[in-house]
């Protein structure tokens, strides 16, 4: 029997952690949790590392009691300490699960430290693509992805290396206002949009998924990891959520990845990789109907999607000013500042404000990052 692979998981107490812990607790035999990080749910924090015995545990913010903690537990706190988590030798995997751009540092220090990454957060690849891949390749590090859709095309493509890829077609569920009335939707409201028919995630990604920002961000993280040109990369609505990507060789066949919409799916089979192993959840059931429809996004309904796409064509940090002012947009959509269909009038604002210089360091990438999103603050301020 090998020894169970160690994991740090970084975004512990999210969505997508809840499906890491749930693949981790299907398989304590083969899975190991070394080290957890959080944002700010301390007590939830806490309750992992019980369950789990946890040898290592991490905030972003400080709380104010670390009492509670298990004695063999490891508390810290600081940003500092989250890249020497995310880093730590004896880790085999770290997975991140980080959302929006605090995930791109962390997966860098996962990369130079040699171990594998299982990566939840698209980010990291929208922002600092060509630095993050450039490391992973001069360490030798496989980047596993774990979103449903590049997972999808991550196993499509095993056992294909000698046959050439034409294109990859990203499926998209519309999100929770794909079938509302576009003259309706300034008017929508946070709580509709977080409506979400088909996955259980946390609200910024549901607010993209029914902008469609999210697939914009994930046409640009597929073009780092496969490394086809914009024009290769398609993207359909497919309102059931049961085909998660589709891949088109050059003679015109095409494979697709069909699984229930659950993100346990997708991250277990990168945990496991190369490995398969019993599911933690059932299959589909092929006995009663299934919906494979498919049909073109709409521009009108999501020019979201035009804008990402747009970023990608134009390359340099227009990628990481297209994510930058969507996550600013986002929180301010939130806070009830500004109406639904303006998250994409201030990235459109902030694209065209913004000069698509190249940026090659992580502290160039980040500064750069600062700037945009004061860029899109004053976007804000101007249409709240």
């Amino acid at each position: 029997m090998t020894d169970p692979k160690k994991i740090v998981l970084l975004g512990a107490t999210g969505s997508i952690g809840d499906s890491v812990l749930r693949v981790i607790r299907k398989h304590q035999d083969s899975l190991e949790l070394l080290g957890i990080s959080g944002h700010s749910n301390f007590a939830k924090l806490i309750e992992i590392a019980k369950e789990f015995k946890v040898p290592h545990a991490h905030l972003v913010k400080e709380p104010g009691n670390i009492g509670s903690f298990p004695e063999t537990t490891r508390f810290s706190f600081g940003n500092k300490a989250l890249l020497e988590l995310a880093s730590m030798e004896e880790s085999d995997i770290c997975v991140v699960a980080i959302v929006g751009a605090a995930g791109l540092q962390p997966t860098l220090s996962a990369i130079e430290s040699g171990q594998d990454i299982v990566l939840a957060n698209k980010e990291s690849l929208v922002m600092g693509g060509e630095l993050v891949m450039k490391t992973a390749k001069e360490r030798d590090v496989r980047i596993i992805p774990a979103d449903s859709e590049h997972n999808a095309v991550f196993q499509c493509i095993q056992g294909e290396c000698n046959r050439q890829l034409e294109s990859i077609i990203l499926t998209a569920s519309g999100g929770a206002l794909r079938d509302t009335p576009i003259e309706k939707l300034p008017e929508v409201t946070l709580e509709e949009t977080l409506l979400h028919p088909n996955w259980s995630m946390g609200p910024k990604v549901t607010i993209d998924s029914a902008t469609m920002a999210n697939k914009g961000l994930e046409l640009i993280e597929a073009h780092w990891l496969f490394g086809l040109p914009p024009e290769k990369l398609e993207v359909v609505i497919h309102p059931s959520s049961i085909t998660h990507a589709i891949v088109r060789f050059i003679d015109g066949c095409c494979l697709a990845q069909l699984s229930p919409p659950s993100m346990t799916f997708a991250l277990q089979n990168a945990i496991l990789f190369p490995n398969r192993l019993e599911g933690v959840e059932q299959s589909l059931d092929f006995s009663k109907p299934i919906d494979l429809s498919f049909y073109p996004p709409s521009p009108k309904r999501f020019p979201c999607l035009q804008l990402a796409r747009e970023s990608l064509q134009a390359g340099g940090s227009a990628p990481l000013a297209f994510n930058a002012s969507n996550e600013i947009a986002v929180e301010a959509f939130r806070a009830n500042r500004i109406g639904f269909m303006e998250i994409p009038s201030i990235i459109k604002d902030t694209l065209n404000m913004h000069d698509s210089s190249q940026a090659h360091s992580l502290e160039e990438l980040l500064n750069l990052d600062s700037d945009i999103r004061r860029l899109a603050h004053e976007r804000v301020l101007a249409h709240s």
